[in-house]
């Protein structure tokens, strides 16, 4: 066994191999529908892909006005859909396009106590990243890089989010980069945490890397290969045809028929069937913690003949980027869905609210003009105000009086009218305040009726059940400036001089409420003793206003009173209802984004299906043959036969078309 001082520093370097042989990945993809091949990635790439990194910022930019502040059914996904795309076009899909040619990034990436990095430290020929049994082991990711492909890496093209050290600091929020002059160029290997680290931090930069990888090197065990986190990482990956090779690390040597067998009957089920498969007999690593050459020999074969083709490393990258995107236009979709859903929440809770303050402003509008308010204290202060009981009594049994025997019966003083006017203004008051308590109270029991509005009930600060403290003082406010506004009116109203007389006679005031109790009875309602009552003192204000001013100017005097009324009302009513809408603030969403995710989705799907070409040419630029079933793609040759070294049963048994023969699955 050779120790790690002794260890070949050239182990990745290329090695012979035969062609044409080896498992196959499909080199097409499927955006929303419509076949795209793979290989108009490659047309889109060679004529340039401005127009492309255009969509694909805009894409970026919108999904940063994406929020699904409301839990509804499935949001999580959406919202890790978004954040996974997001992370996906930063770290990954942009910046590669721009740098088609820079090296292939492959990512070791797996469970805990898989042996990843026990893995890239043999791959690479000495140790670079820490193994150990304390978990997690790897915090801070190591990418180990050619040192003249340093400046790949040390300008934050991939992963921005995270800094170069040039040491291991323990942070998942650092990237440690190892220049390693043993590893050829073009190729860099990243150890990522445990994908089901204990550490949630972990788990998350995990899945970010693995999205950032030109090449998935999945390492997983014959104790754990069957666990399902790592098959819902393998799962996105089939998902949008990345490529994947795994790797069943610590295989017992009496199981290396059974296991990787059943790993790749597995994989076939899942979509992963062109994916390459090595298997690691379970063995003794050396003083250094290294495995023996023998049992990464295939590994390090296929990353070796990766490296040393800039066609093959192409190939895998442009079939990555393919599914990268096409998997971001299928979801986005599904993500503009849910903002919609978000929308027509908000909305639905929105008129909720808004219907029971309109049902408010509807009954104070019919019951201030129903006779409603022509009771009580308004009533007994309105018979002071016109006269003793005597008189009312005459004037309800004698409606046809002249006008001018009505004007010369009233007895009122500037005095009693305020207290009219006093009784009006409370009468009213107390009208508002109920309907609008009555409405916050709906308001929110039909809030309350959803999970979605009870999260917004308990986010608000505000009792949304009651009005404001100071809503009496404002109804009151609004009240006496509706008066106001009938006093205007009155004084305004054109009149002879015989009317003049009478007007003055009785004041502003006097005029004024008597045109008040008018306002109250404007559509009637009230029945029994109250509509005697009720109805002879509107006849009586009627008669006197009609002395004043004339049947055609009191029908418009009224009209515009009342009118002038629900306006006011509705102010103080809107006003409460606006509470319930500020409450809905902090989870507004805009409206609309998720048509600009939709038509951004177009705009790259017509990119790519504008790259209308000879598919001849373009396989023939990558240097394959036209016929796609004929050809090996890059990933597909690491699974070619070989000239290297390698144990009798360190890989899966292959027929001569490289799968697992069926006796054997």
């Amino acid at each position: 066994m050779r120790r790690g001082g002794d260890r070949d520093r050239t182990s990745l370097r290329p090695v012979p191999r035969k062609e044409n042989q080896g498992r196959r990945i499909r080199t097409d993809s499927i955006v929303l529908g419509t076949r795209i091949p793979t290989l108009i990635l490659v047309k889109v790439v060679t004529m340039g892909t401005q127009e492309l990194l255009a969509e694909l910022s805009g894409l970026r930019s919108d999904l940063d006005q994406v929020r699904f502040p409301l839990d509804l059914p499935q949001v999580e996904t959406a919202r890790a859909s978004a954040e996974s795309i997001r992370h996906q076009l930063d770290d990954y899909v942009i910046s590669r396009l721009e740098t088609i040619d820079a090296p292939l990034l492959a990512v070791v990436g797996g469970s805990t106590g898989a042996g990843k990095s026990t893995l890239v430290n043999s791959l690479v020929g000495r140790p670079v990243s820490t193994p150990g049994v304390i978990r997690p082991t790897t915090i801070s990711p190591v990418l180990v890089h050619h040192p003249d492909d340093a400046q790949w890496f040390t300008d934050r093209r991939i992963l921005p989010g995270l800094v170069r050290t040039e040491r291991s600091t323990g942070d998942s929020t650092s990237v440690h980069l190892v220049a390693e002059p043993s590893l050829p160029r073009g190729l860099a290997l990243l150890d990522a945490p445990d994908i089901d680290s204990v550490v949630a931090a972990n788990r998350q930069l995990a899945a970010q890397l693995l999205q950032a990888a030109d090449l998935w090197l999945f390492v997983t065990s014959a104790a754990r290969y069957a666990d399902a986190v790592p098959w819902d990482f393998l799962h996105e990956a089939a998902g949008r045809h990345a490529a994947v090779a795994v790797v069943c690390d610590r295989v017992p040597p009496a199981a290396m028929q059974e296991v990787p067998a059943h790993l790749g009957q597995l994989m076939t089920s899942r979509g992963l069937a062109e994916s390459p498969l090595f298997a690691i007999p379970e063995t003794v690593t050396d003083s250094a913690g290294m495995l023996p050459d023998q049992a990464i020999a295939p590994i390090r074969s296929f990353l070796a003949g990766l490296a040393a083709d800039q066609e093959q490393r192409r190939g895998v990258v442009l079939q990555t980027l393919a599914g990268s995107i096409r998997s971001m236009c299928e979801r986005t979709p599904q993500i503009a869905d849910h903002l919609d859903d978000q929308a027509l929440t908000l909305q639905r809770l929105r008129t909720d609210a808004a219907n029971q303050f309109d049902e408010a402003r509807r009954q104070i509008s019919v019951q201030s003009a129903d006779g409603t308010l022509l009771r009580g204290e308004v009533l007994a202060r309105w018979h002071e105000f016109v006269g003793t009981g005597q008189f009312m009594r005459a004037m309800e049994e004698k409606v046809s009086w002249l006008r001018d025997r009505v004007v010369g019966a009233i007895r009122g003083t500037p005095p009693e009218a305020d207290k009219v006017s006093v009784a009006v203004e409370s009468g009213l008051a107390a009208l508002v305040r109920s309907e609008t308590d009555a409405a916050a109270e709906r308001a929110v029991g039909a809030w309350d009726s959803s999970p979605a509005g009870r999260a917004v009930l308990q986010h608000s600060s505000d009792q949304l059940g009651r009005v404001q403290p100071d809503f009496d003082d404002r109804v009151e406010r609004v009240i006496r400036d509706w008066q106001g506004d009938v006093m205007e009116l009155v004084a305004g109203e054109g009149m002879n001089k015989r009317s003049r007389a009478r007007f003055m006679a009785l004041g502003v005031n006097g005029v004024s409420v008597a045109l008040m109790m008018l306002v109250f009875v404007h559509t009637g309602g009230l029945s029994g003793a109250e509509a005697g009552i009720a109805g002879g003192s509107a006849v009586v204000a009627q008669r006197l206003l009609e002395a004043i001013f004339g049947d055609d100017a009191v029908r418009k005097l009224a009209d515009m009173s009342k009118d002038a009324l629900d306006e006011r009302v509705a102010q103080v009513v809107d006003a409460e209802a606006a509470r319930f809408d500020d409450a809905l603030a902090d989870f507004d969403v805009p409206t609309q984004v998720a048509d600009q995710l939709r038509s951004r989705v177009a705009a790259i799907i017509d990119v790519l299906t504008s790259a209308d070409f000879d598919m001849a040419t373009s396989t023939a630029q990558l240097g394959t043959a036209p016929d796609s079933t004929q050809s090996a793609t890059p990933v597909a040759r690491s699974r070619q036969e070989e000239t290297r070294p390698e144990l009798p049963d360190s890989r899966v048994p292959e027929d001569q078309d490289g799968r697992i023969r069926e006796e054997e699955r």
